[in-house]
Order: C-alpha cells, then structure tokens, then sequence
C-alpha cells in the first residue's frame, strides 16, 4: 500500500470521498468558523494570503506539515476520476487500490491536458486576465532560473496545458517543485504589492501556478501519467464557451470562475 495524502482544497463544507487516502482541508481557514476539517493555518503556512493565493495555501500547507510518501491536491468540486463511472460522482473518484497500479509505474500524476486549439497558453491569458502578471512571473523565472527559458517558451507556446494546480507527486519531487514555485510567487507578490486588482483578479497566483507546472515539469523530462478529472457540480458550458469567445474576439476579460 502507497502512503499518499491527497489534500482537497475546500472553503466550505462539502461533500466528502470516503477514505483515508484523501484530507479535506480548510484553506483561507485563518480569522473563519471551524468547519471540522483540517486547517491550513495550523503549523508553518501562508493561510493569510488565501484571497489571492486560492488553493495554494492548502499546498503550501501540505508542503511545510505532511510527512508522506506522496502528495497530492484536488478541491472539493474537481477530482480525479476513477476509470469506473459511477452515477454517484462520489464514487466515480479515483480510490487506493487504482491509484496504487499508476503510481507503480509514475512518480507524477497530473490531470489529463486541457486544450484551447484556437489559442496558445500565452494569448489565452492575455485575453481572460491581466497579462502582466503572466509577464512578471516570465521575467522573474528567466532572471532567477535561466536554465528554464526553453522550457517557458515551449510552454506558451502550446495550445494547452494541465490545468487546476491538481497533481499526485512522489514527495521528493513535490518538495522540489514547492521549493521552486514559491521562491518565484514570492518574488512576484513583492512586485504587485501596490497594485489593486478586483477579488477574481487578484487570484492571478493561482492561475500563473497553473502554466508554471508545465514548464517545470518539461524542464525536468519527469515521465508522468495524465488521469481523467471529475466535476462534482454541473458546468455551465454555454457560458464557459461565450465568455472564451468574448476574450478571444471581442478582449472582454473574465469575470469570474465557472
């Protein structure tokens, strides 16, 4: 039996999988009522930052106080599926014993590639947020990690991307990875420490997170293993795909999530 923890990222109360394998867990739970669930402003975390870090504090948090073998997030309305479906989605998500058979072969887990086929990773952002925020955290990655520029080319120039800060990694390589994404977010909150963005906006280190994955996943050639994810809630796709279209053609930036 693998010792993974997969943390889900939830700032309410909701519906849980029933197993040990998973640790729902209060992000943003800093100065908010107890929700019974773990909180990630207990030991060494960045709870406080939650308005603009999204479920980052929650893998911050797994960062500084799991000890585990591996490591992984989801949230609480986005899960990885199991290959059985199941017409309750709570039994549709990925459980132990499957997860044992990937992790024999992959260190990495990721969901499977989210695809924009009319747009690349670089002219998505720019069209549905705020691109110098994407720009910044370029400049700091290419002035702090050089060896990296290849690798963040390549990946905005891609036409997707693995999406949601949702991943299972062998700790070494979770410890790895945290230890280069907050050395630049860091860096990057001290250059927008003045600058005022509405509360959806302001979430951009979440969303910059999402495209630094890749890029330090193709910098380092880890093999990993994509996994289908599961909506717990129903998607309004209509509006998902207008709004794409409006920030394509028409340069009106999202205002809120899906």
């Amino acid at each position: 039996m693998k010792d993974v923890k997969i943390v889900i990222a939830t700032h309410k109360k909701y519906e849980m999988p029933d197993s040990d394998l998973y640790l729902p867990l209060h992000v943003g739970a800093e100065g908010k009522d107890d929700l019974g669930y773990q909180k990630d402003n207990t030991g060494k975390n960045i709870s406080k930052k939650n308005p603009f870090f999204c479920e980052l504090t929650g893998l911050y948090w797994a960062w500084q106080n799991l000890d585990c073998d591996y490591v992984g997030l989801a949230h609480y309305r986005r899960h990885f599926a199991a290959k059985k479906k199941n017409k309750d989605k709570f039994k549709s998500v990925i459980m132990q014993e499957e997860l044992n058979k990937y992790l024999e072969d992959y260190d990495i887990l990721v969901t499977k590639r989210r695809n924009y086929y009319i747009e690349t990773v670089y002219s998505h952002y720019k069209h549905t947020h705020y691109i110098e925020t994407l720009d910044e955290t370029i400049k700091i990655i290419n002035k702090k990690y050089p060896k990296y520029q290849k690798s963040v080319d390549k990946v905005l120039k891609q036409r997707g991307f693995h999406a949601f800060n949702m991943f299972i990694m062998k700790k070494e390589y979770f410890d790895d990875y945290c230890k280069w994404l907050f050395d630049i977010l860091f860096e990057l909150e001290k250059k927008f420490k003045n600058v005022k963005y509405d509360a959806f906006h302001s979430r951009f280190y979440g969303r910059v997170s999402e495209i630094m994955l890749d890029i330090w996943l193709d910098y380092h050639k880890y093999p990993y293993k994509e996994l289908p994810f599961i909506y717990m809630e129903k998607i309004n796709w209509w509006k998902k795909g207008t709004s794409f279209l409006k920030a394509k053609f028409f340069g009106k930036k999202y205002d809120g999530s899906f």
